[in-house]
């Protein structure tokens, strides 16, 4: 009934303003108490992670991306590198190129206690995207999965973290709606040529996508191989679209070493 879920989600409300008031919450990438309005961002969801504004500016991209692609480009769309890359996703945001403080970060998030980090990847990425990802109309968020042997080692999944913040700031659902067929060798083992390779038919579809627009979101984007197997496995299901988020995008120039798995 509409009136029990008003009431319950008003009870909620109410237990975590209580909550805040006894042990009032903290930035979850530094860990600071942050400032009055770093809670009450207007455009935040009132729940969830706080991200404060210092931390905010330190992981905001200073350069423009295309929105199909992510790659740095002036005018924001349809860039030259599109045309040259292998991501097959209607569209692609992120949070910036893969280095310095944004690097550090991911790291963090993908390490077992760290899941307040990675949610706060997740608000900062919506923050600074809101109105390209409401302009696709996604009807559900969809993180990109890890093979249960890798899941069970690590014991986190920071693409499933940051899609569960992404799904509660858009308003929509987080459907594990894929799963990885096999373990297959982590991506920067490999040489550039061969990881589209390794990923290759990799992913089935879990339950119907069929007429469904979808939202991928995955920690770090380097050849876009997974993406485009993901987004493949999807739209052979039948979803009407599949586009993509992820924290940061790795470029040549700053390739991922072994310490990044």
């Amino acid at each position: 009934m509409a009136w029990l879920e008003t009431l319950r989600r008003r009870a909620a409300t109410w237990t975590g303003r209580g909550l805040d008031l006894l042990c009032p919450p903290r930035c979850g990438v530094c860990g600071a108490e942050p400032e009055a309005d770093d809670a009450g961002a207007a455009d935040d969801p009132p729940p969830g992670v706080v991200v404060c504004r210092g931390c905010e500016r330190a992981l905001g991209d200073r350069e423009a991306r295309c929105l199909r692609c992510a790659s740095p480009c002036p005018t924001g769309l349809d860039c030259d590198r599109c045309r040259r890359s292998r991501l097959a996703c209607d569209g692609l945001v992120v949070l910036g190129g893969y280095g310095d403080d944004l690097r550090a970060i991911v790291l963090r998030a993908k390490r077992p206690g760290a899941e307040p980090v990675a949610a706060a990847l997740g608000r900062l990425i919506v923050r600074r995207h809101r109105d390209a990802l409401l302009a696709w109309r996604s009807d559900a968020v969809v993180p990109v999965p890890m093979h249960w042997s890798r899941r069970a080692f690590r014991g986190t999944s920071a693409a499933e973290e940051i899609a569960l913040q992404v799904a509660a700031d858009l308003g929509l659902p987080c459907r594990r709606l894929l799963r990885r067929t096999r373990a297959t060798p982590m991506q920067n083992e490999l040489p550039f040529e061969e990881r589209p390779g390794n990923v290759r038919g990799a992913f089935r579809p879990r339950g119907g996508v069929a007429g469904l627009r979808l939202l991928l979101v995955d920690d770090v984007v380097t050849t876009g191989g997974t993406l485009s197997e993901c987004r493949h496995a999807l739209a052979a299901a039948g979803a009407a679209a599949v586009h993509a988020v992820a924290a940061a995008r790795a470029e040549r120039s700053t390739e991922i070493t072994h310490d990044d798995a």
